[in-house]
């Protein structure tokens, strides 16, 4: 059990190191700091704060229920850091990143991850300048919350399809990655309408830059949340307390 619990550490840090060593210079899609104005800032945080306190005290239950639930949270978060930290060139001349967010909705539901998404934002503003501190709540609002309510969803929903667990992960996290870059879309199109068409010609344009160039990453980050999936229920196989009070409760088939 201990030679276990180190390996999962390990594992643990070695997303963070990975994190560390991502170029320092960030042109992600996060909304940087500054851009939106002070009143949709405000908006947007208080928007999120309910779900955040929902996600606290879901987070105080589940650890209540097992301690070792916060070995997977820290997984969840970890790897939601680095996916959304990784920066790849977009066809349109701007950069898209994966956001992880799917693997820990996908576990313990969307609130848990609203505030590990939202403890991801904040470090990565604070450490990498990627998104920024008067637009968290902006960022927190479209990857924490939309992009973890649409994963666990269509995770739920293909439960109840009995949909294979596979096929269900892959898709949850691939559309509450697009479901992300949507909404941020338009966030900024409210924020900044078109001077013709208003906020229809603005969200087509964020759209076209931001959301459809997600496409071929959105679904890399639903295979390998599959294959983290797997690996996690295989490492706790011999401990299925552990997935008691999560939403994998089998193996991926």
């Amino acid at each position: 059990m201990i030679k276990k619990n180190l390996s999962f550490y390990l594992l643990l840090s070695l997303f963070f190191l990975l994190a560390l060593f991502t170029p320092e210079r960030i042109y992600a899609m996060h909304i940087m700091e500054g851009y939106l104005p002070p009143g949709w800032c405000i908006f947007w945080s208080l928007v999120s704060l309910p779900f955040f306190i929902l996600g606290i005290l879901k987070i105080k239950q589940l650890i209540a229920d097992h301690q070792e639930n916060l070995m997977l949270i820290g997984v969840g978060g970890a790897f939601s850091f680095v996916l959304s930290a990784l920066k790849l060139p977009s066809l349109t001349g701007s950069t898209s990143h994966a956001t992880g967010i799917g693997l820990g909705a996908i576990l313990f539901g969307p609130f848990v991850m609203t505030v590990v998404g939202s403890i991801v934002l904040l470090f990565q503003a604070l450490l990498l300048a990627h998104g920024g501190i008067t637009t968290l709540g902006a960022n927190v609002f479209s990857m924490a919350v939309v992009g973890s309510l649409v994963a666990y969803g269509i995770y739920a929903g293909c439960k109840k399809l009995n949909i294979s667990l596979k096929i269900s992960v892959f898709l949850a996290a691939s559309l509450g990655d697009l479901a992300t870059y949507m909404v941020t879309s338009g966030q900024l199109a409210l924020a900044f309408p078109d001077a013709n068409s208003g906020f229809i010609g603005a969200f087509t344009k964020f759209m076209s830059i931001f959301a459809i160039t997600q496409i071929p990453l959105a679904i890399a980050e639903g295979i390998l949340t599959v294959l983290i999936i797997d690996i996690l229920y295989k490492y706790n196989k011999e401990n299925l307390h552990i997935f008691q009070k999560s939403n994998i409760r089998k193996g991926v088939n």
